[in-house]
């Protein structure tokens, strides 16, 4: 029998095989398995880098950012995830493009109206709520959880939070 002929399979052992297969559970690991997963991802994490650096900065963000409502998280999420499409270096310095971010929020009294804007609106959608939005030069709303000087506030202790990891933030 030359190499590539194969002996056919009893017909006792396909059926041992597919009973011992009927109760067990088909997965992703299983699939890998069975394409030879043990040398396919050999030496290499079967989760990107950048899914990697998103998962830090979510859980550094989590950690140290003082927001109970949740909206202001979602928000400065969304800003670093689509910071870190346009450049590679962030993936290598995560808290570094973080604490551009911030600075850069803070850094235009307009682009901080914005960005409490927007937070606000994610904030509604959160809780299917009409948000309050501040306007410049007016007192905001007393229910309105994300003022100009409270989300200046946040960043700013954000930001003092980020000072202390100069080895992570490339600083």
């Amino acid at each position: 029998m030359s190499k590539d002929e194969q002996k056919p399979a009893a017909p006792e052992d396909s059926d041992l095989a597919r009973e011992a297969r009927a109760g067990f559970k088909f997965d992703l690991a299983e699939a890998i398995g069975r394409l030879g997963g043990g040398d396919l991802l050999k030496g290499a994490s079967p989760v990107t880098r950048k899914r990697q650096v998103e998962v830090a900065t979510d859980l550094f963000l989590e950690e140290h950012l003082a927001d109970s409502e949740g909206a202001l998280l979602v928000v400065l999420d969304r800003r670093v995830r689509e910071s870190m499409k346009l450049t590679q270096e962030s993936y290598d310095h995560p808290l570094l493009a973080l604490s551009e971010i911030v600075e850069h929020v803070l850094g235009r009294e307009d682009r901080l109206q914005l960005f409490v804007r927007q937070v606000d609106a994610e904030w509604g959608r959160m809780y299917l709520e009409r948000p309050h939005f501040q306007k410049p030069g007016q007192k905001p709303h007393r229910d309105d959880p994300y003022t100009f000087e409270s989300v200046r506030e946040t960043l700013a202790g954000l930001l003092d939070t980020l000072a202390e990891y100069p080895d992570l933030t490339g600083r």
